[in-house]
């Protein structure tokens, strides 16, 4: 009668579904050696657990949510950027950096990420007054063609027919995602004299600011494209070109598809 290896004994034990710490009791080895041997078990029967494969539209196919990637596109192109692989890192990285004031942003943000990239998950990373929620792939660069050596309003920033096509069909989307990274909403106010009575008026009044000419372009080409009016500023020294939208019918329009930052 051949006597079984205790290698032999583990793998029968395991494949009962009797756990890793119980087997190495009873066999009188280390728990870390009877994980080994699972895992060659498993190899041997092609039962290894495999990692998703990031979801891609461009190299697989796959299907993207649209409204999300048309949103996640404006945080992209408003306060976002990617980090290519390098000595420390080995996947590209998605960023998008939140003020702690506007909580309900993170979420929204973290959200899109999950539905844009369905296979891979967010975090969020913990710094002075704001997180930066990041993302994992390869493929963010198929996303996002935009990404490029150097700040974005140094380069041409242009969308590709497919991006175009997105917002076109969600463009209140992509104008949430600039507005929730490099825009927002604020209360104006003015004193009149009526009747001899100093009186003060507030009004709402909706603020995108950017260095990029180009990607001020695509937010005023969209606030077109939607029926809002607005004004540019002179632009600044600095090259920041400041755009509001203060008709009350516009911000009306506004409010009913982004609102306040919260």
């Amino acid at each position: 009668m051949t006597t079984l290896s205790v290698r032999e004994q583990a793998v029968h034990l395991l494949r009962r579904g009797i756990s890793n710490a119980e087997v190495a009791r009873r066999l009188g080895v280390p728990k870390g050696t009877v994980s080994w041997w699972k895992h060659r078990d498993l190899a041997k029967q092609h039962k290894l657990p495999g990692r998703k494969r990031s979801t891609c539209p461009r190299c697989y196919g796959s299907e993207l949510d649209r409204p999300a990637y048309s949103y996640l596109l404006g945080l992209y192109l408003g306060d976002g950027h990617i980090l290519l692989p390098n000595e420390y890192r080995r996947t590209q990285s998605l960023q998008i950096t939140c003020d702690d004031k506007w909580p309900g942003i993170i979420n929204s943000v973290e959200q899109a990420m999950r539905l844009v990239l369905p296979n891979n998950k967010p975090c969020r990373v913990r710094r002075t007054g704001c997180h930066d929620v990041k993302i994992y792939s390869n493929h963010l660069t198929c996303h996002f063609p935009q990404h490029g050596p150097g700040k974005k309003h140094e380069r041409t920033i242009a969308l590709e027919p497919w991006q175009q096509e997105i917002v076109d069909e969600h463009p209140w989307e992509f104008l949430r995602g600039l507005i929730h990274s490099d825009g927002c909403r604020i209360t104006n106010w003015v004193t009149r004299t009526v009747g001899g009575v100093q009186k003060r008026y507030e009004y709402p009044r909706y603020f995108f600011t950017n260095t990029s000419a180009d990607i001020i372009g695509l937010f005023t080409a969209t606030l077109d494209a939607v029926g809002v009016e607005w004004k540019a500023s002179i632009p600044r020294p600095t090259g920041q070109v400041n755009i509001s939208i203060a008709r009350k019918d516009d911000v009306a329009l506004m409010d009913a598809h982004i609102g306040p930052k919260y």
